[in-house]
């Protein structure tokens, strides 16, 4: 049985980043995984990450266009850029488990599908809810395989 090491972090946000990428960079070397799936909200992590696994196949999962207010997209447009400038791929559509659900429940206080498993997802935390979330919108736009392992990489709406 193999020991794999676990790192905790006393909170979240930028400060783990760049020890989130050298373990996640470790881990993919040692498993010859090639695919990095991360979230990022205003393209900084993905910059970043862009630059960290260049020998990678990397995806950036941004939030979709009216997330936070109407018509407006957090990935900056520099960002997005320099993301592919470096190689990586941007994808940016509705959320998997958050989008049409989302709409109903904020309209008619109910709760959809989607919403359940998100929320049961949340229990393990919400890093593995987007997790799961981002790897399933990248398969969905055929950006990574599904018969591949994969390491993907949440965020905390400011850093990994």
């Amino acid at each position: 049985m193999p020991i794999v090491s676990v790192s905790y972090f006393e909170e979240t946000g930028r400060a783990n980043t760049e020890e989130v990428f050298r373990a996640a960079a470790a881990r993919a070397d040692e498993l010859e995984i090639d695919t990095i799936v991360i979230a990022s909200t205003s393209g900084s992590a993905g910059v970043q990450a862009a630059e960290a696994f260049q020998d990678k196949n990397l995806v950036v999962i941004s939030h979709v266009t009216g997330f936070r207010d109407p018509d407006t997209q957090e990935l900056t447009e520099e960002n997005r850029a320099r993301i592919e400038d470096l190689g990586a791929t941007v994808h940016t559509s509705t959320h998997i488990l958050g989008g049409v659900g989302r709409a109903v429940r904020n309209k008619f206080e109910t709760m959809q599908v989607d919403e359940i498993i998100a929320n049961a997802l949340r229990l393990m935390g919400n890093g593995t809810k987007v997790a799961c979330e981002i790897t399933a919108m990248a398969a969905d736009a055929g950006l990574v395989r599904t018969d591949r392992d994969i390491i993907a990489i949440p965020g905390s709406g400011r850093g990994s």
